[in-house]
């Protein structure tokens, strides 16, 4: 080799290539290959200012009322799951989309896409779990449509729903409006769902039955918005878990946003899963928890009117919107030392809702 020092003031480290001809599943993982789906091709074709808010729901006004209008698709494998099944997430799903522009959701529908060859049992058994999560949500499905498909080209069942609700006067719930200084607040334990995914899909054992937090959120929120209406935003951090949400509310917002680690409420068996199969839990899904951002002088009361709720007994604080780093999230260690906590690519465990 030559003596002459190598100049590396020059050098870069090149991006991971995204240019992808073709869709991958990391495209529907709530990460960083789904932002840019949306932002660079579906955004575009569509245009107008509704869709440019890129909410869990679109607020609209329609005849001087003010609704929270949103749809997803459910593809879990497998459709029956500890805690729950592809009907309850259907249904908790799109409600707590709704709830998280502090909307009353008012009523649903439901498409069914069924494989040529699906039990009729299971069909059954996946509409009575939708019918019970409506009764215990205060939803009511009032439209819908069936498909069948032929066998080989779905994987039982399919299903989406779209939900409609109204947002009370005075509920303004945007990542815009996240300020430094508004205090982080999650509503409970984290990666609950995913590992219950990950242990019946793949026959994995944790010492201990974990089981999906698959619940509707609606009546959290009202009990948080009657302590303030002036809550700034709130998420259900889904694929991609509490890492990909505060990272899409911090690149909404241009605010900095700061977690502690050790005041993320992770629950010993998603922590003891997630060692041993290499995951971070902050990037495991939820389907029953949310994460608000709240100024500093109502947070108290907000926090104790959670923990009064049956789905916030283990809210915590986790941490604040700063000025620092403008929309990047870090991590305080337990060691004292900070992490960027990214956007993810794709995901960990796809199929997940």
């Amino acid at each position: 080799m030559s003596d002459t020092a190598l100049d590396v003031t020059g050098w870069t480290c090149p991006a991971p290539l995204r240019d992808r001809p073709r869709v991958v599943m990391g495209h529907g993982g709530g990460g960083a290959l789904s932002a840019e789906l949306v932002q660079h091709l579906f955004a575009p074709a569509f245009g107008g200012d509704v869709l440019a808010q890129l909410g869990d729901s679109a607020a609209v006004s329609l005849g001087g009322v003010r609704l929270a209008f949103s749809t997803d698709s459910y593809v879990v494998r497998p459709l029956f799951f500890p805690g729950g099944s592809i009907g309850d997430l259907a249904v908790n799903g799109t409600v707590n989309d709704l709830a998280m522009s502090g909307a009353e959701a008012a009523y649903l529908s439901c498409g069914f896409i069924l494989e040529e060859g699906v039990e009729m049992s299971v069909v059954a058994r996946v509409a009575e779990a939708m019918g019970a999560a409506a009764r215990a949500a205060g939803v009511e499905v009032a439209t819908g449509d069936t498909k069948v498909v032929e066998a080989g080209h779905g994987d039982g069942i399919y299903i989406n729903t779209a939900g409609i609700g109204v947002i009370p006067d005075g509920v303004d719930l945007r990542p815009q409006r996240v300020v430094p200084g508004d205090v982080v607040i999650v509503s409970g334990e984290i990666g609950l769902h995913g590992v219950a995914i990950m242990s019946v899909r793949e026959g994995l054992e944790f010492g201990v039955d974990v089981q999906s937090d698959c619940a509707a959120l609606g009546g959290l929120v009202r009990s948080m918005l009657a302590v303030t209406p002036d809550l700034h935003v709130l998420r259900d951090p889904t694929r991609g878990g509490l890492a990909a949400s505060l990272n899409e509310i911090a690149a909404a917002s241009g605010a900095g946003v700061v977690i502690h680690e050790g005041r993320v409420p992770v629950p010993a068996a998603v922590a003891n899963a997630c060692a041993i199969l290499g995951l971070d839990p902050h990037y495991v899904a939820n389907e029953g928890k949310l994460v608000a951002f709240v100024p500093r002088e109502h947070a108290d009361a907000v926090l104790d009117a959670m923990r009064a709720h049956p789905l916030g007994r283990h809210a915590a604080v986790i941490g604040e919107a700063v000025d620092a780093h403008p929309g990047l999230v870090v991590a305080r260690t337990a060691l004292g030392g900070t992490r960027v906590v990214d956007l993810p690519i794709g995901e960990q465990l796809p199929r997940i809702c």
